[in-house]
């Protein structure tokens, strides 16, 4: 396609399109979407404020480095925290928990509500981040970031002439600005793309004084006569009095009616980002604020060690391994934190405690503590101790297990399996019992067998440690200490692979190595019989008969280790091996270029953007792959050019074309056809500026599937009360039974924690999980609930990781909300003719719960769905959601037609079931409230309403258990948005068709 022809076709489909857009753009990618280039999205905003505030207090410490013209020392894990941050920023406009609920983002007038929850998640970042829970807090801190510079976007704020943020919204003592009230009219009408001055004057500069307004989206909350709307071509509530907007979300007047103050806004809202992170780094102090985002910290050092009595080598090697490393760190002087140690040890029953510091010498009195005692039977609760080791570890962890047992709880393996994706940490196994040997008589005497024991009873370790990218080693208690070296060599600062690769007997590999990469260590795990390392220029050296010039060998047994000497020669390098029986090999070396990635598909429901995929992703489907370059000096013409995605044996399976050959600060995109069906890894190619060959490799394994996990709400933790996390599993596939698992690190469950169905072809079906936290539960506490899914006929599984955090119970003030799922119906001229119906979903905002509702006015009838008492596990609330998301075109591009039918099936069939499984209540005007406390259980309800209409208005009134009273107003003119949603049916094709064409062109394809 012609750059000609491809400017004029998306000319002319931006002239056709709708809106998607509801508040700043979420992330880079948006800007492409929307051909809006210039404008701040909320991923630019948070990542600047991030950058500067860390590098300012860099610069006013001693003890770390202090160039501060440079981002490149500040680490890979800095930027892996980043990335949560903003992922969670980003996620408040993608889930269906957060995306259309107004007081996410100050939308509809709710701004003393969003300012109660800006303050919430306030107190709850600076309370995680007090009790060390540092991933928790950068998830709440992603949200109130969301919150935050929505409100500049979003209020007239900008509008009324000011130059600074508005500072009572995180700090109550400061001057507030009153809320104009419901029945204050705000703007003027707009019939244009461009809305100048339809702000109301006396609303913008008084008298008596200036008044706040937001903008009101879509069909509800109900748009009372002359409210702003949001505006942008998608928002159906700008059609009705006033007319037009006032959003200044992006510089392009069709998504943003106030687009020409789109750059004030963005701004105050990085200036008001900028103040929580100084105000943030003042309350915790610089080094928590460091810590908090992992800057310069060196790699992780966490320890899962077998305490029965015939560990007691092992237990040596890892102690003499620690004061190794605790001394090489200290004779470098290396600028930054000390890092995080952590020791999980194991004898059965027993795991644990957790022992967790960020002390070198306090470590170390952990490791001299440790005694080898008893001789328990093996097997032993080895996953146990590795499931904790994983969720109390940052992201990128070396984990290094030191057995001689087998597992005892391999049930638990789909749960670490999930936990080593989620983390995209490495599991090490140093085994000092080789399954292929005999028993030796010391260690029968030490460690007890009940039972024969199969020799594949290893297995589990060598396939979470391939899952991970890490090694199982197979070694003697004689070599252990030799044998320990990986870790050293795993955990040195600077560290990245450059290749990994599983092999059966003879088989021959190339690497790269290039100019920026030092100190190349090759570890090889299994038993060789030869072994020839070749460096570019085709010299060539038998590591295990001869000593010379390429590579020192280090050989203990189970594993070889090779140090390339210097000077290392620039290129490609190869290894070529005859083993008996099957071996891994690693290289890994020093640099500081590495990269970091995600996967990602289309997201238009109400915003544009890439959206993360939680999970595997789907094989066999389109999908974007994101990659984001770290270590590298702006400097550096590097440039990056496309993704290998590699089979287990080395071997290619796919290239993905990177939508920039130069690194410009941005994240680099490729779309993939077809995900592959097979596990895979990935490596990075590109070149340096003087064209010499980059590579990098991430060695964890992708495990694509046809089944997937979605998490509709994860609420708040209350000690002494329970909660409820409902979740969607999602079959590509064709009809099959499912098993799903829950577990958590606290013992919170309190239902039964394997769930048996089955789904049919393309189908869902949805669950609930429960947990209940005792009331000694401390606030600040967070719970790791890990929920996998397993077919029973099939490999296919997935995985999705919830984070909780228990709060501090403080009076609820916090009145419920009601969200309006789907209006139906339209009103004829002659409204004795017809019937006009909105469906809710009426919530408890604060902890209470819902306690009862009153139907205050109107002339139709309310009705109540609720479970039946038959023990059933599904909740009527989800048939609102199938409302609220039907019509909606798939995330997953691929499959837009096939979910589209699986919508339908779905509809349908549970349209046929739930006269069976829900009750009705109605109520009309003049009855007294209807108590549903019983019904709601700490769970949204929900609430129809259907009127003639004859009858254009209602009111409800919905209390909590606390008091706290919400009025929802519901209005027959709801059915003029529902007839604007209808009208834009046939243009959100056109949008996807638009985004769609825009990626294409843009990622050249």
């Amino acid at each position: 396609m012609g750059k000609g022809c491809a400017e004029v076709i998306l000319f002319i489909l931006l002239i056709h399109c709708t809106s998607i857009c509801w508040a700043f753009l979420p992330n880079f990618w948006s800007r492409v979407l929307t051909l809006s280039w210039d404008s701040y999205t909320h991923q630019y905003m948070t990542e600047q404020a991030l950058v500067n505030v860390t590098m300012e207090t860099l610069s006013s410490m001693d003890g770390f480095q202090k160039d501060t013209s440079s981002q490149a020392g500040l680490g890979r894990a800095f930027w892996q925290t980043v990335g949560e941050v903003v992922s969670a920023n980003a996620a408040m406009d993608f889930l269906s928990s957060t995306r259309s609920d107004p007081v996410y983002h100050f939308d509809s007038e709710r701004v003393e509500e969003a300012t109660q929850m800006l303050r919430d998640f306030w107190k709850q970042t600076i309370l995680l981040i007090q009790k060390k829970e540092y991933e928790a807090a950068r998830h709440s801190l992603g949200q109130l970031f969301h919150s935050l510079q929505d409100f500049y976007s979003h209020s007239n704020w900008v509008e009324m002439g000011q130059y600074s943020e508005y500072l009572h919204l995180l700090h109550p003592k400061e001057p507030a600005v009153p809320v104009a009230p419901e029945d204050t009219p705000t703007c003027a009408g707009c019939h244009r793309f461009s809305c100048y001055n339809n702000l109301l004057e006396e609303l913008v500069r008084g008298p008596p004084q200036p008044l706040l307004t937001t903008g009101y989206f879509s069909d509800y909350p109900a748009k009372p006569k002359g409210k702003c709307s949001h505006g942008g071509v998608l928002d159906s509530s700008r059609h009705q009095g006033a007319e037009g907007g006032i959003n200044k979300d992006s510089t392009s007047p069709l998504f943003s009616p106030h687009h020409y103050l789109h750059k004030k806004a963005a701004q105050l809202a990085t200036t008001a980002t900028f103040r929580v992170l100084r105000d943030l780094r003042d309350e915790v102090g610089p080094k928590s604020f460091l810590r908090l985002f992992s800057v310069q910290q060196p790699p992780a050092l966490v320890f899962v060690i077998d305490t029965t009595g015939s560990m007691f080598e092992e237990i040596t090697a890892a102690r003499m391994r620690v004061l190794s490393i605790v001394q090489a760190r200290a004779s470098n002087q290396a600028p930054g934190l000390p890092g995080t140690f952590l020791l999980v040890p194991f004898h059965d029953p027993n795991v644990g405690p957790v022992l967790e510091t960020d002390d070198p010498d306090e470590f170390q009195s952990f490791m001299e503590n440790l005694m080898a005692l008893g001789g328990g039977d093996e097997p032993e609760m080895c996953l146990t101790a590795i499931q904790l080791a994983l969720i109390h570890s940052p992201p990128l962890s070396e984990i290094f297990v030191f057995t001689d047992a087998s597992p005892k709880d391999r049930y638990l393996y789909n749960t670490v399996k999930a936990l080593i994706l989620e983390k995209k940490s490495k599991v090490t196994f140093l085994l000092t019992e080789d399954p292929s040997h005999g028993v030796r008589e010391r260690d029968v005497r030490k460690r007890k067998r009940r039972e024969t024991l199969s020799p594949d009873r290893f297995s589990v370790y060598s396939s979470l440690s391939s899952l991970s990218g890490g090694m199982t080693i197979f070694t003697t208690k004689r070599d252990i200490h030799k044998a320990s070296a990986i870790v050293e060599d795993s955990t040195a600062s600077s560290k990245v692979t450059l290749f990994h690769a599983e092999s059966e007997a003879d088989s021959s590999h190339s690497f790269t190595v290039d100019r920026g990469v030092s100190t190349v260590t090759l570890h090889v795990a299994g038993k060789l019989i030869q072994c020839v390392l070749s460096n570019p220029t085709g010299a060539h050296q038998s590591l295990l008969s001869t000593a010379g010039p390429l590579g020192k060998l280090d050989q203990s047994e189970g594993l070889y280790r090779v140090t390339l000497l210097p000077p290392i020669q620039p290129g490609q390098w190869q290894l070529s091996v005859t083993a008996h029986g099957p071996f891994t090999f690693n290289v890994l070396g020093e640099s500081a270029l590495d990269f970091l990635y995600y996967f990602a598909v289309e997201a238009n429901e109400t915003h544009p953007g890439l959206r993360r995929v939680e999970g595997s992703p789907v094989a066999g489907v389109p999908t974007f792959l994101v990659v984001a370059i770290t270590g590298l000096p702006s400097s550096d013409e590097a440039t990056f050019s496309h993704v290998t995605l590699l089979g287990t044996n080395g071997e290619s399976l796919q290239k993905v074309l990177l939508n920039s050959s130069s690194w410009s600060g941005e994240e680099l995109v490729g779309r993939m056809d077809s995900v592959p069906r097979i596990p895979f890894s990935m490596r990075l190619s590109g070149q340096d500026g003087k064209g010499n060959k980059l590579e990098r490799v991430s060695a964890e394994t992708v495990q694509p599937t046809h089944v997937q996990i979605l998490v509709l709400s994860a609420p708040h933790l209350l000690s002494g009360h329970p909660s409820v996390v409902l979740i969607e599993v999602f079959n590509h596939g064709p009809a099959r039974l499912f098993t799903l698992t829950a577990e958590d690190d606290r013992g919170y469950l309190s239902d039964v924690k394997h769930h048996r169905f089955s789904i049919g072809e393309r189908g869902s079906v949805r669950r609930e999980v429960e947990l209940r936290m005792p009331h000694s539960t401390q606030a600040g506490q967070t719970v790791t609930l890990t929920l996998t899914v397993q077919a029973q006929d099939s490999p296919d599984s997935n995985y999705a990781v919830v984070h909780l955090t228990v709060l501090p119970e403080e009076p609820d003030v916090s009145p419920p909300s009601c969200s309006a799922m789907r209006v139906e119906s339209t009103c004829p001229p002659q409204c004795s003719q017809g019937n006009w119906t909105v469906s809710l979903a009426v919530k408890d905002r604060g902890h209470s719960g819902l306690a009862s509702v009153q139907l205050a006015e109107g002339q139709g009838i309310l009705t109540l769905l609720h479970e039946e008492t038959t023990g059933r596990t599904e909740n009527p609330v989800t048939q609102l959601h199938d409302n609220a998301t039907e019509g909606h075109v798939s995330p997953l591009m691929q499959l837009q037609e096939e979910t589209t039918e699986h919508q339908h099936n779905r509809h349908r069939t549970r349209l046929g079931h739930r006269a069976h499984r829900l009750e009705k209540a109605r109520l009309v005007h003049g009855e007294p409230p209807l108590n549903i406390s019983e019904w709601a259980r700490r769970k949204p309800i929900m609430v129809q309403y259907t009127s003639g209409c004859c009858a254009p208005q209602a009111e409800l009134l919905v209390w909590d258990r606390a008091g706290n009273m919400r009025r929802c107003h519901l209005i027959a003119s709801q059915q003029r948005a529902l007839r604007e949603k209808e009208k834009n049916t046939a243009p959100n094709r056109t949008v996807h068709t638009f985004l769609t064409l825009i990626m294409l062109i843009f990622l050249g394809v």
